[in-house]
């Protein structure tokens, strides 16, 4: 739908929203201030593309064509082509509201500005723009390339036009758009919070394993992952601070405090597979138990 996309920040998320838009032959515009976190994403976008070859998904051609088409960037101007933003970065209000600020004085006018925040309101992050009827909410999950749902936030000032060309966007993406109001952590995370939140209180009282937990989640539930290795995967510090921060907008609600154990693993830079070492240890063929952990 859109012929230039960029994405602002190349973390997880932003490598998966990048492949995700790429895959779908839109030039993308990958940017982040570090350069090595360019290169450890593009890497890590031609590993998955490479995964997808080997499972008979995509061919090799195709996936060659992929990486032509994500752009790496380190100046914010190198985006001024773009007919859509996505903004993927840390999850601090102030963060984003700034961003987003000096992102408008460099694109088109007019140009829609999404934001991939988890739990933040959009009116608040749209708060600091001239043109807050072109903000919009694009939350994606992890990983964005393959999970199909997409939540599109609404924000105070944001205009049915562009609610309507986000969620023809998200479409044309092989995505499922759903419209949600802009409350802390909308849907998924507010849902989420108490999975993460009991299983982190059951190992911290030595009632269960992280193994054992994720394995009944699996076996009796049904989930494709268990709370632990979900955490590890969209990383520990990625949900720790989305639980801080509706645990602050929701004025001190018991139901979702921080657990102490997220807080001395991130302390300890233990965040999941992307440090290697989390609830789990990992390395490029097999997860394993971390040594006395559960307990």
């Amino acid at each position: 739908m859109f012929k230039y996309v960029g994405v602002i920040g190349a973390g997880t998320m932003g490598a998966g929203i990048a492949m995700a838009i790429a895959t779908c032959k839109s030039d993308v515009y990958l940017y982040d201030v570090n350069d090595t976190v360019l290169r450890r994403a593009v890497e890590r976008i031609k590993s998955d593309l490479k995964k997808g070859v080997q499972k008979g998904k995509l061919t090799t051609e195709e996936s060659l064509s992929i990486i032509e088409r994500i752009r790496p960037k380190t100046h914010l101007p190198d985006l001024s082509p773009s007919d859509f933003i996505i903004e993927a970065v840390v999850e601090d209000l102030r963060v984003k509201r700034d961003l987003l600020r000096r992102v408008e004085e460099v694109v088109k006018h007019g140009t829609i500005i999404a934001s991939n925040t988890s739990s933040l309101p959009i009116t608040s992050i749209a708060a600091g723009v001239k043109l807050p009827s072109k903000v919009v909410g694009m939350h994606f999950f992890n990983p964005a390339h393959i999970m199909k749902l997409v939540e599109v936030i609404r924000g105070d000032r944001t205009s049915e036009e562009t609610i309507h060309s986000t969620m023809a966007f998200a479409s044309s993406l092989g995505k499922t758009p759903v419209i949600v109001k802009d409350t802390p952590g909308f849907i998924v995370n507010r849902v989420a919070r108490p999975f993460y939140g009991e299983a982190l209180r059951i190992a911290g009282e030595n009632i269960a394993t992280y193994a054992q937990i994720d394995r009944i989640c699996r076996s009796v539930a049904g989930f494709a992952m268990g709370p632990f290795e979900l955490m590890d995967l969209i990383g520990i510090d990625v949900n720790l601070s989305v639980t801080q921060s509706m645990y602050d907008q929701f004025s001190g609600e018991p139901r979702y405090r921080p657990h102490p154990i997220q807080k001395r693993m991130v302390e300890a830079g233990k965040l999941g597979r992307k440090t290697n070492e989390g609830f789990y240890t990992y390395d490029e063929f097999k997860k394993t138990k971390v040594e006395g952990s559960g307990n």
